[in-house]
């Protein structure tokens, strides 16, 4: 990458992989308190040297620019994740490969500080991540979020960063350091509202009662909070939306967004095998439900309408999500525009680049 230029993620220029042969187990770690109980599946580890680190969003649907994914595919092994597909570029399976074949971009930290010095940058927004955890067990052995962080906080940029994991606790130090220094805001995702019901549809993600826990640990040191309930899942967890929010105000939340499940078609047979399994009575009710908001099918993938749904039923769940939040007084976003009703990250309001007002946060 030469002076003065961004480096963005090409996918026609893929880095080299190198299989660990004994990847590290996190669960051994010095911090395994945050994490559960281990996987039993088998786990292949691979690391690159990434020739960019940011990637650049032009989704119309997405109300960010830049994001930074420190790892390619997730343990967290959650059943809905719209970014299995990606999995497929590299040449692996949107199913269990996505969550047992983990791609760690170990020099993430020094492509970040070459792109944060280049002379074109503006100290816009970056998102931590756009497609899979940056908080996954592997960050407790590899720490390479941590690296990424101390790399944001040396040139106060501004940032975002949305998790389903507790170790994020492990980094409130430098999250708080850098929060003193330019906007940070941190959203804790939480689609369910009770351990079980995450440990079915999430089984390697940290429990929800210690995302709400991360979450007021995270408020008492001074950074700005929030929840994601993402996915809501009609027939599983819309009658969780009440306590969700209620739990993350009580936990210091200030902001929420709620986005409707995705099911791209590789995404679908992984889903519908899971919530087969793991709720049997419910599964035809859940995936009916589903096509109700969508029209009639599973997935609505045309822009403006590919995160939210339509009919009676999405119409109350909506409006439950409103209510609530307005009567708790949580800042909320919902659908597409989950940043709409959040004041921007940006160190000046002037800089939207070219993505206009509502460039914000995160994304639902």
């Amino acid at each position: 990458m030469g002076p003065g230029r961004i480096g963005i993620a090409d996918a026609s220029r893929k880095p080299v992989q190198r299989p660990v042969s004994n990847p590290p187990n996190p669960w051994s770690s010095s911090h395994v308190d945050w994490l559960g109980e281990p996987p039993s599946a088998q786990l292949s580890v691979y690391e690159e040297h990434a020739k960019s680190i940011l990637s650049e969003n032009d989704s119309p649907d997405v109300p960010f620019r830049w994001s930074l994914n420190p790892y390619r595919g997730c343990q967290h092994a959650c059943a809905y994740c719209y970014a299995r597909t990606t999995h497929q570029y590299l040449g692996y399976g949107a199913g269990t490969d996505f969550d047992t074949r983990i791609v760690v971009k170990i020099n993430a930290a020094e492509r970040l500080r070459a792109t944060l010095s280049a002379r074109g940058w503006k100290r816009e927004p970056i998102v931590f991540s756009g497609a899979t955890d940056c908080y996954q067990p592997l960050e407790a052995s590899y720490g390479i979020t941590r690296a990424c962080l101390e790399v944001c906080a040396e040139f106060a940029q501004p940032i975002g960063l949305i998790t389903k994991g507790a170790l994020v606790r492990r980094d409130i130090d430098v999250l708080a350091r850098l929060s003193k220094k330019a906007p940070v805001r941190v959203f804790l995702s939480i689609p369910f509202a009770t351990d079980a019901n995450g440990r079915a549809m999430e089984p390697w993600g940290s429990a929800p009662s210690m995302r709400f826990a991360t979450l007021r640990a995270l408020t008492d040191a001074g950074i700005e909070t929030g929840v994601a309930i993402a996915p809501l899942i009609p027939g599983l967890n819309d009658a969780d939306i009440a306590t969700i929010l209620e739990r993350a105000h009580a936990a210091g939340a200030r902001h929420a967004f709620m986005v409707l499940l995705r099911l791209a078609a590789e995404v679908r047979p992984v889903f519908e095998e899971r919530v087969r399994a793991q709720f049997p009575d419910r599964a035809d009710k859940i995936l009916h439900a589903l096509r109700e908001m969508r029209g009639g099918v599973a997935n609505n993938s045309r822009f403006g309408e590919r995160m939210s749904g339509s009919g009676p039923r999405w119409d109350a769940i909506k409006r439950l999500f409103e209510i609530q939040c307005a009567r708790l007084g949580l800042l909320a976003g919902g659908e597409a525009q989950a940043a709409d009703a959040i004041r921007p990250l940006s160190p000046e309001p002037k800089l939207t680049s070219g993505r206009g007002p509502s460039q914000g946060l995160l994304f639902p």
